[in-house]
C-alpha cells in the first residue's frame, strides 16, 4: 500500500499569538462559549456544512466535538478542555472561557513567553489555595441528611438545561428518581472496602419523560437478545433467576498442559471432546436451574445455543471489570476451572 501523497514532518509553530488569524479564531472561539455560559446562556445549532444532522446544544463537550478549527492552538486549547471534562464532568464551558481570557490578556500585555509560563503558574497555586482554604467563596454547604437541600441542588441542575425543554412536572419527577438513583449508589453499611456505585442513564425513544423510572441494579450489555421479541428467562421452583458465573473460558478452546491431560481414545475427535464436555457442564446447568450464564470470556455457539433452547440466557466476553462486582452484587463464587484433566493417547 502506498502513500498518495509523502509524509509531511511534525509541525512546530514558535509564532507569536499576536498574529491576526490566531486573533480573530480566538476571539469567535470565545464569542460562542461566552454565549451559552450561565443562566441566559444561548443554544446553538451546528452543522458540518456537508450533510448530516443538526446538533442543538449549550454543551461544552457536544460543541467542541463537532466544532473544526484549523489553527493548532485552537486545537491544543479544545483537546485540554475536553480532557478536563472527560476527567472531571463538569465545568467544562467555565474552564474554556477562562483558557481564552486568559490567552487574550497575556496576548495584550506583549511580554516574553517564559514570563507568561511563570505567571500562570504563580495564579494556578493561588487559586488552587483558595480553592483549599474554608474561605473559598465556591463552597456550597449541604446537609445530606436534609433531602429538601438535595432536591433543590438537583433542581437547579436540570432547570440549567434549556435544551431539554422541561416542564415543572418533569423536572420534578426527574429530580425525585436522581436523587434515589444517587442514594442506591451509596453502601447501606460502611466497609473498608465500600465501593461507591455508578448510574448508567439509558436514553429510551418514543416514552415520555415521566415514565422514566429507577432500576437498581446492574447492567449487563447483551446486543444478541432482541428486545422486540419476548423474553423468556427459566426460574428456580421459587421464581428466582439463579446465575452462574465463569472466568474460565468455555469456548472449547485447549488447555495447558500445567492444567493437566484429557483422556481421548485413538479415532475420537478432541475437538468433539471437548464440545461433549462443554454440553455436559451445559445439561448440569440446566438440571440446576440456572437462568443466566456470565462468562468473563468465550461461550461455544453449540453450548449458546443449548442454553438458549433451554429458556438460559449465555452472555460472553463479559470482562473482568464487570465479574467482580456482579460476583459481590450476587454474592457467587466464580468458577475459575471445572476439574482437573489428564490427556492421553490410546492406541
Amino acid at each position: 500500500m502506498s502513500r498518495l501523497e509523502a509524509k509531511k514532518p511534525p509541525l512546530f509553530i514558535s509564532e507569536p499569538l499576536t498574529k491576526d488569524t490566531v486573533s480573530q479564531s480566538l476571539s469567535l472561539l470565545s464569542g460562542i462559549l461566552k454565549s451559552c455560559y450561565g443562566p441566559a446562556g444561548r443554544l446553538k445549532q451546528l452543522h458540518n456544512g456537508v450533510g448530516g444532522y443538526v446538533c442543538t446544544t449549550s454543551q461544552s463537550s457536544a460543541i467542541f466535538s463537532r466544532l473544526s478549527v484549523s489553527h493548532p492552538i485552537l486545537r491544543v486549547l479544545m483537546a485540554s478542555v475536553q480532557n478536563h471534562v472527560s476527567r472531571f464532568s463538569d465545568c467544562g464551558l467555565f474552564t474554556a472561557i477562562l483558557c481564552c481570557s486568559l490567552i487574550e490578556n497575556f496576548r495584550s500585555l506583549n511580554i516574553a513567553s517564559c514570563t507568561v509560563i511563570k505567571i500562570s503558574k504563580h495564579l494556578l497555586s493561588l487559586c488552587m489555595d483558595y480553592l483549599k482554604s474554608e474561605a473559598c467563596g465556591c463552597r456550597v454547604s449541604v446537609d445530606f441528611s436534609s433531602l429538601e437541600t438535595l432536591l433543590c441542588l438537583v433542581r437547579s441542575v436540570l432547570t440549567s438545561k434549556p435544551a431539554c425543554m422541561l416542564n415543572k412536572q418533569e423536572v420534578d419527577h426527574l429530580t425525585v428518581l436522581i436523587l434515589k438513583a444517587f442514594m442506591f449508589t451509596v453502601p447501606s453499611h460502611v466497609e473498608t472496602n465500600a465501593v461507591l456505585g455508578k448510574c448508567i442513564i439509558v436514553p429510551v425513544k418514543g416514552r415520555r419523560v415521566v415514565d422514566s423510572t429507577v432500576l437498581p441494579g446492574l447492567l449487563i450489555e447483551t446486543p444478541e437478545i432482541q428486545s422486540a421479541k419476548p423474553l423468556t428467562v427459566k426460574r428456580s421452583c421459587s421464581n428466582m433467576i439463579k446465575i452462574a458465573l465463569f472466568c474460565v473460558s468455555m469456548s472449547g478452546d485447549l488447555f495447558s498442559p500445567e492444567e493437566g491431560t484429557i483422556t481421548v481414545h485413538h479415532g475420537i475427535s478432541l475437538e468433539m471432546s471437548e464440545l461433549n464436555q462443554l454440553l455436559n457442564v451445559g445439561k448440569q446447568l440446566v438440571n440446576d436451574e440456572i437462568g443466566l450464564v456470565v462468562c468473563q470470556k468465550v461461550i461455544h455457539p453449540s453450548l449458546k445455543q443449548y442454553l438458549k433452547e433451554n429458556h438460559v440466557i449465555a452472555v460472553d466476553r463479559a470482562g473482568l471489570s464487570l465479574m467482580e462486582p456482579l460476583s459481590r452484587m450476587t454474592g457467587n463464587k466464580l468458577v475459575f476451572c471445572t476439574k482437573q484433566l489428564s490427556l492421553v493417547f490410546i492406541s
